[in-house]
């Protein structure tokens, strides 16, 4: 059972699809909400979710304060889930939150290549199996689109290599969760 751990919509069960996706355990979740409350990171923030499953990354952010929120997921199921889910959160939300939940069903790519800038967090949770190339292709893709102080979660297998950030990005701390490990990567100082 996936639901959003804090926030206005704390408790509520989020739907997950049966088969294709991987939701990140509630234990990393939490881990990698403390760590984005512990910098105020998220109030009033644009967040973005790449490859996000079920949403609960960034439902999680939207219940947590964030603002404006992006879930993009490139499965048909999932993304029906995500819709189902983003209706949820939002009817959770106080009277007079100006929250915004897009959901937009199409490939990681596509979406980076046709979206307007200005994101402060993002999460890219892909599935395990993708290959570094494709990880790397949309990091480079997605820099252009962020906010000064911007940061980025990247959440792979263990056995996965340090993502390759490019010149627009930098490795501020990883962390290991039994098989998953989670990057944090802030954008290069101008």
């Amino acid at each position: 059972m996936t639901r959003i751990i804090s926030g206005f919509a704390g408790s509520l069960t989020l739907t997950v699809p049966k088969s294709g996706t991987r939701p990140t355990s509630d234990r990393v979740r939490e881990a990698i909400f403390s760590a984005l409350d512990a910098r105020d990171a998220l109030g009033g923030m644009r967040v973005l979710d790449l490859y996000a499953g079920s949403g609960a990354l960034g439902l999680e952010a939207a219940s947590r304060g964030a603002r404006v929120v992006t879930l993009v997921e490139n499965a048909f199921a999932a993304a029906q889930m995500c819709r189902k889910n983003a209706e949820a959160v939002q009817r959770s939300a106080p009277k007079g939150t100006d929250l915004k939940i897009r959901v937009t069903a199409q490939a990681v790519q596509s979406f980076l290549a046709a979206t307007p800038d200005g994101f402060d967090v993002v999460f890219i949770d892909p599935p395990y199996d993708l290959g570094e190339t494709e990880l790397t292709a949309s990091l480079a893709a997605l820099a252009p689109l962020l906010a000064d102080d911007a940061l980025i979660i990247v959440e792979r297998s263990s056995r996965s290599p340090e993502p390759h950030w490019g010149t627009a990005l930098e490795l501020e701390r990883r962390k290991d969760y039994g098989d998953t490990t989670v990057w944090y990567a802030g954008t290069t100082p101008a």
